[in-house]
């Protein structure tokens, strides 16, 4: 049988066509576009995405045997506020999840509400990005959309809808809307209250593996497959590239280098940072798990070589500084006097302040194009490890990771990110992640498999291992001492600027 798998990003839908043995058919992409309305602020249509996942459907399976389809499920961006009205028409743009307009909701959800009292309704605090906050902006600045809401939904979910006719999410999207009780695995009732939404508006949850229905009639002729393919529920997009890369269970470890970049680490049981700087989430497993998340991680890179220096061979720009042919050859690693705050969108863990902004520091008359490029890859690195630290305070050991994402397919920042991490980075067939992790749900759902750890553990081969270098860790090891004081230092310089 054959499985689709949806990767509803930021830039681009992803989707994937997997066989049942995890065989990769085919993959498709099609863009849309981001909409900048004000300074700060990030929205999109939905039905931008809904017409190009038809759009990408059509071409996906153009030339396979239709008849073998079974199941389709999701990863998506988190987050995003769709609302809807009763006649299910999308009522305004979806607000996004690297949307930095809600720092006053923000404030109030977390000292009048309180920090203590949000953890413990939802397992985490407010963050610019988060749905409750922007259902409070909405509420405050466009009552008349508020008023007009009847069902709440995630990008993905819109697309489950849109297919299945199903108002749906699943526990990993909506662990991110801080509407939901972690913990319990449903919607908080004291957060429904305070953001003065009734449970009617919200949508039935089911975890990630779980089918939600079938497609509509009208969606099986426009697609031409069996009216019969199951709609499975999917899962936020760092869930699902965790299950696409194999990390279920318990202490297993993720980076993602998408347009955010994340650490992920599954666990059986719930638990709960103290200082709230990590994320605690519902995985897509059925267990949970603890994430730290960066807003701008390749999109640093991204906004360095197209809008500042103006290339599009990123290979070229990183050849100047590694050459992977000669890995003996480290360099400038770990000696670069250049350093890059990754802060482009503001930053989400664990600093928590959308005023942040990204900065290059270090600068001297000596310093060349390659040693500002090295900066922007190290500094999200340096970021990432900003994450780690809180893990590691938690008593967590984590000795490896697996790496996913468009920023994965360099081979330098995979180096980069193993030093300066000091983790061993196992390389897997397929970097493909979200679009993976929905196919390799869709097939849960559909049967092929009793389990999302069973599917991972037949379907995600570990080819290869990035080994830390001691001598490069230890360099690594000062200069990650020296960024981690440029953040606190220009913080208030940055709440000044804004």
């Amino acid at each position: 049988m054959l499985y689709i798998g949806v990767d509803l990003g930021t830039s681009a839908v992803k989707l994937l066509l997997m066989e049942g043995d995890g065989r990769i058919q085919k993959i498709v992409s099609k863009e849309y576009p981001l909409y900048f309305p004000n300074p700060g602020w990030s929205e999109q249509s939905p039905e931008d995405w809904y017409t190009q996942t038809m759009e990408g459907l059509k071409e996906l399976l153009s030339d396979c045997d239709r008849s073998q389809v079974a199941g389709i499920s999701f990863g998506g961006q988190m987050h995003g506020l769709v609302i809807l009205d009763g006649d299910d028409q999308v009522i305004r743009p979806a607000i996004l999840w690297n949307d930095g307009r809600t720092s006053k909701e923000c404030d109030y959800l977390n000292n009048v509400i309180g920090r203590e009292k949000l953890s413990a309704y939802t397992a985490n605090i407010a963050f610019a990005g988060f749905t409750a906050p922007k259902l409070l902006w909405v509420k405050a600045n466009e009552p008349e959309n508020f008023a007009r809401i009847e069902k709440i939904m995630l990008p993905k979910d819109y697309l489950a809808y849109r297919l299945s006719g199903v108002h749906c999410t699943d526990v990993s999207d909506a662990s991110g809307m801080l509407l939901f009780d972690v913990k319990n695995r449903c919607w908080s009732q004291e957060m429904l209250d305070i953001c003065g939404v009734r449970k009617e508006q919200m949508a039935q949850i089911f975890e990630s593996y779980e089918v939600v229905g079938t497609v509509l009639p009208e969606i099986a002729a426009e697609l031409d497959i069996p009216s019969d393919v199951k709609v499975i529920a999917g899962a936020g997009d760092n869930a699902a590239a965790a299950v696409g890369t194999g990390t279920v269970g318990e202490g297993q470890c993720n980076i993602s280098l998408g347009t955010s970049g994340t650490i992920f680490i599954s666990s059986e049981n719930f638990g709960v940072d103290k200082f709230n700087a990590l994320h605690a989430f519902a995985h897509a497993d059925g267990h949970y798990h603890l994430m730290g998340c960066m807003l701008s991680a390749a999109s640093c890179n991204k906004w360095w070589m197209d809008e500042i220096i103006g290339t599009k061979d990123y290979a070229a720009e990183q050849a100047k500084i590694y050459d992977s042919e000669n890995p003996e050859d480290t360099g400038k690693l770990g000696e670069n006097h250049v350093y890059y705050l990754p802060y482009l969108m503001g930053e989400r863990s664990p600093h928590n302040n959308p005023n942040a902004r990204a900065t290059f520091i270090g600068m001297t008359m000596d310093t060349t194009r390659a040693d500002m490029t090295q900066a922007v890859l190290e500094g999200v690195a340096f970021a990432l490890r900003d994450s780690l630290e809180v893990a590691k305070s938690l008593g967590l050991n984590i000795e490896r990771t697996k790496i996913c994402g468009g920023g994965a397919k360099s081979q330098l920042w995979k180096v980069i990110i193993a030093n300066v991490l000091n983790l061993k980075v196992d390389l897997i067939e397929s970097e493909e992640g979200p679009g993976l992790g929905g196919a390799i749900l869709a097939a849960v759902g559909c049967g092929e498999y009793a389990s999302v750890e069973e599917a991972a553990s037949k379907l995600v081969h570990v080819v290869g291992t990035i080994e830390p270098d001691p001598a490069l860790v230890a360099k690594y090891e000062a200069r990650y001492a020296q960024f981690k004081q440029i953040y606190p230092t220009c913080k208030p310089l940055f709440d000044i600027i804004g």
